[in-house]
């Protein structure tokens, strides 16, 4: 997943997202848990928008993304607001290199669930606990399986402006709780005043929160919370994100 010229229309997709709540979600843990430290990992970082979030809200941030042209929209953003935040092309399971030691990792906005295969996932789990200071907070939100399973084929999702319109679709995936998306983008060319189309697939997939848990005790963290849509409440039948906060053992 490369995102292609996607990268250039996410923060068109994403412009209803409420960045802030990750940010207080994050203040919140790290208050109530005794973290101080502002070194803080936003790892599939996409175009930065939340990176930018949390830079101005404090923190020293880094972002991490596989996409070079997520990447390139990122930096972009960050110099236009005079922000000094680095970004790195590397793909969350591989996460490896001369990274200084994080207060806090943060995979946000489920692009956890873009991992397909159970290993992927247990790989960028133990490539954030091995970049995490001893005590530091890992930090992470994925679909529901009632989302997955029910709202996401409820499509199709449609926006209509003038400059930009597009048709969201997804259908069921191949394995269990994923989804197929397909979206067709229909973007102004101000020079012609045609529209040009731009097609993409998306694939998403998660799992069954015990998935989560067990996989984060195995490799050396201790849960912290678990809740559901920014409540302060654990996760019903009904929840569309889970949010999970977690602590590198000392």
């Amino acid at each position: 997943m490369t995102y292609g010229k996607f990268a250039y229309l996410y923060d068109t997709l994403m412009e209803d997202v409420p960045y802030n709540e990750w940010v207080n979600w994050v203040q919140r843990i790290s208050a109530k848990h005794g973290t101080t430290g502002v070194k803080l990992m936003d790892l599939a970082c996409g175009t930065g928008q939340l990176s930018i979030q949390f830079s101005l809200a404090g923190f020293e941030v880094a972002g991490v993304d596989l996409s070079e042209d997520m990447l390139a929209v990122a930096q972009a953003k960050a110099d236009a607001q005079g922000l000094k935040i680095p970004f790195f092309q590397q793909d969350m399971t591989e996460l490896d290199g001369h990274y200084e030691a994080y207060d806090i990792i943060g995979i946000f906005c489920d692009s956890l669930n873009y991992l397909r295969e159970p290993l992927d996932i247990e790989k960028t789990f133990a490539g954030a606990h091995r970049h995490l200071a001893d005590g530091g907070l890992f930090f992470f939100d994925v679909h529901s399986l009632h989302k997955m399973d029910h709202i996401f084929t409820d499509g199709p999702f449609t926006l209509n402006d003038e400059d930009i319109s597009y048709i969201w679709n997804s259908f069921p995936g191949d394995q269990p709780h994923s989804a197929e998306h397909e979206l067709t983008f229909f973007v102004l060319d101000e020079k012609t005043g045609m529209y040009d189309r731009v097609d993409e697939l998306h694939y998403q997939r998660t799992f069954e929160i015990s998935f989560y848990t067990n996989l984060l005790e195995k490799l050396g963290f201790e849960l912290l919370e678990i809740s559901a849509d920014f409540l302060p409440s654990e996760p019903g039948p009904e929840s569309e994100r889970i949010l999970v906060a977690a602590r590198k053992k000392e």
